[in-house]
């Protein structure tokens, strides 16, 4: 009887094995270095750093492992090259934990148990190549291989390929604009109705997703835990997506949700119900990457059809977060001269293939890659300067962004965030040129910092300089920015009037700052007025200065003036005057042509006008009538509803920029009329709208006041959930007394001894980022030797989402951040249990607060908006109903008023550092 031999499918592919490499796994401050023989040693990071040199390891991030080891140059196998080369676009933490975890290697403890599974992850890496062997895969690793790619020889032959004979001739793999789906153009969306939504059937609606129930398509995840309050707070945002009965009245709904409500499901109710009824997209915007991603996530409930959600729900960012088709091919041609270039490219050309949307930030772009290949072969590949020919570019047709907007018209719900929101409006209209009807602004609390950037100006040397670079393109021969010549020369063929209007804009950008600009400044010799102007600007600031010669940014007052700043100014705005009247004349000729040609006009043609008209006006319109505006203001008092002043920003003691700042007393005013007044309906939501003082009627102005409520002619619907959490039980509170909190050695003693009691998940929050890095510097050695890691913002090489994840999945790890980690953390269970602000996050005394403190009201502004900083941060501690924690503020100084900031009930104990490190421990290590 002979034997049966298995069917193909059941055949495990032939594991492919690499060159035998040693392994080097960092520590905090040790090293461990795995042979080839399988020997481990445990060095310090000289040692390391020797053995490095003379023989290439197998190691994570080989770019921070370089740092670390005072390395300039280390040549090593870094395995997240592989990863990126084998699974493109799926998720992985930066580290050896991380790499496993997503292998399925399971979970390693020590650096030893690292350092194996390390070496266990390459063959699998392999294998999974091989099993996706194609001959563009092949291709691309030749490609990469000629460009002394270390992994180049393994991932050929796990290819079953030969190596290029030759230097490339040809960018076979790298052609990715070719292999792109391609998008179609489709017939105007019709308007959408207006039919309400009745709170009931916002609750329906709300169970369902809860319970997992779709009706599109299956069920969608496991249930949720279901909570009366987030039903009681769909119901009450369902008032936002009533039509408006008079112009300018929009519905507009203030609703504060305690931590734990739910709010995300409980918006998502009604608005896809709107949606679904009245063939209409919900515009649905946050303040963070973070959240547009969790969103996302949540939305599987409602679509768990993956082709189906890609239809109805489209993430939207700034057209400068995407992966522009042109410029990869241009940084590709570079090649064929520099081979070594193939091989950052042909990782971004293995992502752009199995990525979900062409979003280089956030979604599947792994922001580690940016650190390994360098910005210039990732992020720099974005169109960062509005440099966009539309359907002049060849691959117009495929382009990441112009599907998403497509994509977008005809969706039910658009996850956006407020920059993109509020910069559309401030420019004049959204890309699409469809205004959504219903917004939903999440993370409402930071609508007013997002109006405040958005419909600020400033006319700095920076920004002057990005005008030039956007109307002339790379001068001197070198980069790849495409000037007005490329992009519209064939526009206004035809047309001599057009043609010397075009040349007269290209002709007068030479009164904007170019290259040296800094060195003209600081020598005292500049070029044109904008420079005489900047040059002026900059000598007032260092006369006024208190400490002209520190490391941090300089500003002063605007009036008054300095003996020629005046008549400077009226100098550049004459010479802006100059650059602006052809620009605005381009402009009518190009709306001339959309009327004139409108029969002949094919659509990718009329959409690149619309397009080209946009973008001028914006500039000739928005920015420079910003410009001159404030300019022409020089010799006059500011209007009595803004705030001017001028500045020189520094970056550790270098000279960055000078120029002159306007903002609005109150962002939110052009807000309301640019957003929130056109709208039907808009939910503005937070667990921190109110503020704390414990007046209802105070508490809920200072929601309408920093969200533009008070702005409408009809109130604002209020609505306020309170958390499910019991916050009496499930934290304590307590403000250190015996700690100077100018002593960073005090200071990083109570962190140190803090963190030790909690034995890890310990946040760390700072209102400096000196203060951070002198706390770190401190604590580093005793934290490692009790086994816990120290993460660091500022310090470490990573972006601060990828810290957040590490942090995430490492229970008993500890980080140090500052705002930007307070805002963005969202990490249930034990991997965070204990939060230690460094002292009363009180906001900075600089010109833009003194004006808004005397327009608002004294000390009722500062501490609103510290008040605001810490509700921020003790909300990240408690994030499911089995979490417990301990907040600790060192700062003897906290005066009882801002009490308010915490939950009621919340016992608020103000204690020596002893009996905050005992009441720690006590309370999150009883067992010990």
């Amino acid at each position: 009887m002979h034997p049966v031999s298995p069917p193909a499918a059941a055949l495990k592919p032939p594991r492919i094995l690499p060159p035998d490499l040693p392994v080097l796994v960092l520590g905090t401050r040790r090293a461990v270095w795995l042979s080839a023989d399988g020997e481990i040693d445990t060095l310090d990071f000289r040692a390391a750093a020797r053995r490095a040199r003379d023989e290439p390891p197998l190691l994570t991030h080989g770019r921070a492992a370089a740092r670390r080891l005072d390395l300039r140059d280390l040549r090593a196998f870094d395995a997240l090259e592989l990863f990126a080369f084998a699974a493109p676009g799926q998720f992985c933490l930066p580290t050896p934990r991380g790499l496993m975890t997503s292998l399925g290697l399971g979970r390693a403890g020590s650096l030893e148990d690292q350092a194996m599974g390390l070496a266990d992850a390459v063959p699998i890496l392999l294998d999974r190549i091989a099993q996706a062997a194609t001959p563009i895969l092949a291709e691309l690793a030749q490609l990469m291989m000629a460009g002394d790619w270390v992994w180049g020889p393994s991932v050929l032959a796990a290819l079953g390929a030969a190596p290029l004979p030759a230097r490339p001739r040809r960018l076979s793999g790298l052609d990715i604009w070719s292999r792109l789906p391609e998008w179609e153009e489709a017939g105007p969306v019709d308007p959408p109705s207006h039919y309400p939504v009745d709170p009931a059937d916002a609750r329906i609606r709300l169970a369902d997703l809860v319970q997992g129930r779709s009706r599109h398509g299956g069920d969608g995840p496991q249930s949720a835990e279901a909570r009366p309050q987030q039903a009681d707070y769909a119901s009450a945002v369902s008032a936002a997506f009533a039509p408006k009965g008079a112009p300018n009245e929009p519905n507009l709904v203030l609703a504060e949700a305690g931590t734990g409500v739910g709010k995300t499901l409980g918006y998502l109710a009604p608005a896809s119900l709107w949606a679904e009824r009245n063939g209409g997209p919900v515009w649905v915007s946050t303040f963070t990457r973070n959240l547009q991603t969790q969103i996302d996530g949540e939305l599987d409930r409602l679509y768990p059809d993956a082709k189906q959600k890609a239809l109805k729900v489209v993430l939207r960012k700034g057209r400068e977060n995407y992966l522009c088709l042109l410029n990869f091919e241009e940084a590709a041609q570079t090649v064929l001269g520099n081979p070594a270039h193939a091989i950052g490219l042909g990782l971004m050309a293995r992502w752009a293939m199995a990525t979900k949307d062409g979003a280089l930030i956030g979604g599947d772009f792994p922001g580690w890659l940016v650190d390994i290949i360098g910005r210039a072969q990732s992020l720099g590949l974005a169109d960062r300067r509005g440099e966009c020919i539309y359907s002049g570019c060849p691959h117009y047709s495929r382009c990441f962004i112009e599907h998403s907007i497509r994509r977008a018209r005809r969706a039910d719900i658009v996850v956006a965030n407020h920059a993109l929101v509020l910069i559309q409006a401030a420019m004049g209209g959204i890309e699409d040129a469809t205004v959504p009807t219903r917004y939903v602004f999440d993370e409402g609390h930071h609508l007013f910092e997002a109006a405040d950037s958005a419909f600020s100006a400033q006319l700095s040397a920076l920004s002057t300089a990005e005008l030039r670079r956007w109307i002339l393109g790379a001068e001197g021969g070198g980069g790849r920015a495409r000037g007005m010549r490329r992009r519209y020369e064939d526009l206004v063929v035809g047309d001599e009037a057009a043609a010397d209007d075009l040349q007269a804009i290209l002709v007068s950008a030479a009164v904007l700052p170019g290259d040296g600009w800094q060195h003209r400044l600081a020598e005292g010799e500049p070029r044109h007025p904008i420079e005489k102007f900047l040059a002026l600007v900059r000598q007032q600031v260092l006369a006024r200065a208190q400490r002209p010669e520190a490391n941090y940014d300089l500003e002063t007052d605007r009036q008054p003036a300095i003996d020629g700043l005046a008549d400077a100014a009226i100098e550049a705005d004459q010479a802006l005057a100059g650059l602006e009247a052809p620009m605005q004349r381009l402009v009518k000729f190009l709306a001339r042509r959309l009327d004139t040609e409108a029969d002949e006009l094919d659509t990718a043609l009329r959409t690149r006008i619309e397009a080209a008209i946009r973008s001028l006006e914006r500039r000739a319109v928005t920015v420079l009538g910003a410009w001159r505006t404030m300019l022409k203001d020089m010799p006059h008092a500011t209007p009595d509803t803004m705030v001017d002043w001028l500045s020189i920003s520094r970056q550790e003691g270098r000279e960055v920029d000078v120029g002159l700042h306007r903002h609005w007393i109150d962002p939110t005013l052009p807000f309301a009329k640019a957003v929130v007044e056109p709208a039907h309906g808009v939910v503005v939501t937070s667990a921190t709208l109110t503020d704390g003082t414990g007046d209802a009627g105070v508490d809920w102005h200072a929601a309408e006041a920093r969200t533009g409520a008070i702005h409408l002619a009809v109130p604002a619907i209020r609505a306020r959930v309170p958390s499910p959490f019991d916050y009496a039980a499930q934290t304590r509170c307590l403000v250190v007394t015996d700690v100077r909190k100018d002593d960073l050695d005090q200071v990083a003693a109570a962190y140190r001894e803090l963190f030790l009691a909690s034995a890890g998940g310990g946040l760390g929050l700072f209102t400096a980022i000196s203060r951070l890095k002198a706390v770190r510097e401190r604590i580093l050695a005793p934290l490692d030797d009790a086994g816990i890691e120290l993460l660091s913002q500022h310090v470490d090489p990573v972006d601060v989402g990828t810290l957040i994840d590490i942090f995430r999945a490492e229970e008993d790890a500890c980080l140090l951040g500052t705002d930007a980690v307070r805002d963005g953390v969202d990490v249930p269970g034990r991997s965070l249990r204990l939060i230690v602000f460094d002292r009363v996050p009180w906001p900075r005394p600089d010109i833009l607060h003194k004006a808004r403190r005397q327009d608002y009201g004294s000390r009722g502004y500062d501490d609103m908006l510290t008040r605001l900083k810490l509700r921020q941060a003790f909300g990240r501690l408690i994030r499911r109903s089995g979490d417990q924690g301990v907040f600790v503020l060192l700062d003897p100084m906290m005066p009882s008023r801002l009490y308010g900031a915490f939950p009621e009930g919340v016992d608020i104990r103000r204690v020596g550092l002893k009996e905050a490190v005992e009441e720690t421990k006590l309370f999150l290590r009883p067992e010990d």
